[in-house]
């Protein structure tokens, strides 16, 4: 398992929102590249990079600063937010990007999502993002009428292997993760899913790596800029049990 602290880029800035909603706002960075070397310093090997411009309007206006993150440092970049053409996905991995995250393009544009997978495969993983159960699009802001795992089991079928799921009405709260919603989707999707949303500190870190293979990492924002969570105390114990799963 990895820990994929989070940068969410909006207007320019590293931000985090409260449960994705974009009047609920609290910047946390001017400079989205700073706060990037920021994490590599701490010990951190990948970063979760998110464009909420891009989420909400499906037209990036932060590519050039995603860009420049991954330039800037060593990190293993997993890339999200408004991706909905191969010129979008290709730019990235261009860039350096290890991984690209599609998420309302799964639901509206499912051929895309097929010959997007088709033509990068694993360098793809399938962002869904839920509450209620219900996947959602568009940022956030719009209900897709599709089950969250139903969408997962669809998604394997196309040929994903990798899995961004977010439980949207504990995202930026610092409530705690739901170990037993993550388990569920990973048995739903067939292979082990990123958790996103709502990690508090290090007892939500514990209860993922206690979910073994059915977790390959977790993001973390709000707790790490607010300092609830120690990243680089979180990245040695993760160091730590990924050796002794290992020997």
């Amino acid at each position: 398992m990895h820990l994929l602290p989070a940068i969410d880029i909006l207007d320019g800035k590293a931000v985090r929102l409260a449960k994705g909603d974009y009047s609920r706002v609290t910047c946390y960075s001017d400079d989205p590249v700073d706060q990037a070397r920021r994490f590599e310093e701490a010990g951190a090997r990948w970063v979760h990079i998110v464009d909420l411009d891009g989420a909400r309007t499906g037209v990036s206006s932060n590519a050039a600063i995603i860009e420049r993150i991954v330039a800037s440092t060593s990190l293993k970049s997993q890339v999200g937010g408004g991706i909905r053409s191969l010129g979008s996905i290709e730019r990235l991995v261009c860039a350096g990007a290890s991984r690209v995250v599609l998420g309302t393009a799964l639901v509206r544009d499912p051929e895309f999502a097929a010959a997007a997978v088709r033509r990068y495969g694993d360098m793809l993983a399938a962002g869904i993002d839920a509450k209620s159960g219900e996947a959602a699009v568009a940022g956030w802001g719009e209900g897709s009428g599709v089950s969250a795992s139903d969408l997962a089991r669809s998604m394997a079928g196309l040929g994903y292997r990798h899995m961004v799921y977010t439980d949207i009405s504990r995202d930026g709260m610092q409530t705690g993760l739901d170990p037993e919603a993550y388990r569920s989707m990973a048995c739903a999707f067939g292979h082990p899913v990123v958790a996103s949303g709502g990690v508090a500190g290090m007892e939500d870190v514990r209860a993922m790596l206690g979910l073994g293979d059915a977790i390959e990492g977790v993001i973390a924002g709000r707790s790490i800029y607010e300092g609830s969570l120690d990243l680089a105390k979180a990245c040695r114990e993760i160091d730590r049990c990924n050796k002794e799963r290992s020997c």
